[in-house]
């Protein structure tokens, strides 16, 4: 039994009611059942947590997956307060021990203190900017993808506590050119995506643990 440590990051704001990654989250129960082989624990960061059996979860699972929207090209402001308080909270207590360095060569081995070694996390993002915004020459992202460039830092925040990085799965245009038929669409591609990486277990800059 897989188990599976799932995180809604969004939360409502200004115009956003957060309701398309809690459809997200009704995919995510399609698929990681019992009868697939798999034990889920959820979070929405819009409803109240603890802050040690967030750790706990952490700790717990096998794989954590991130479902955030991104604003202003970084997080919401409360999945950043709810990550900075857990991980936080997690120091020497089961996500990292230090940043890895010693201190007769303080140079070297930046970012290798995490204790979740073993562990893997995938992360999804929602957008209202089109694919093509990062794929085409000239256009706003300058070719670099969703993981190269505005969600690098996140994959490091992972990488810092020793989790190896599952390949993500982003949404596009999700405001502007949304319809009936699209939403159906990312419903069976993200579950195919799912049942790609979690068949296959591969895994990405680490090494394949399941």
């Amino acid at each position: 039994m897989q188990k599976i440590f799932i995180i809604n990051g969004a939360h409502a704001f200004a115009h956003s009611g957060a309701k398309f990654n809690k459809t997200i989250l009704e995919w995510d129960k399609e698929f990681f059942t019992q009868q697939n082989g798999f034990e889920a624990k959820f979070t929405d960061i819009g409803e109240s947590y603890d802050l040690e059996q967030e750790v706990a979860k952490f700790v717990w699972a096998d794989t954590i997956i991130y479902h955030t929207p991104v604003w202003w090209f970084s997080l919401p402001h409360e999945f950043k307060t709810y990550l900075d308080k857990v991980f936080t909270a997690g120091h020497r207590n089961g996500l990292y021990y230090s940043d890895g360095r010693k201190q007769e060569n303080p140079a070297i081995n930046y970012g290798t203190g995490g204790s979740m070694h073993g562990r893997d996390y995938m992360l999804t993002t929602t957008w209202n900017a089109p694919q093509t915004a990062f794929t085409l020459e000239g256009e706003f992202f300058d070719q670099k993808s969703v993981d190269e460039g505005v969600m690098f830092g996140f994959h490091k925040m992972n990488k810092f506590t020793g989790m190896a990085k599952r390949e993500s799965f982003h949404f596009h245009d999700v405001e502007k050119n949304n319809s009936e038929a699209r939403m159906e669409t990312f419903r069976q591609t993200y579950l195919s995506h799912l049942k790609e990486v979690f068949e296959t277990s591969e895994i990405l800059d680490g090494s394949l643990v399941k």
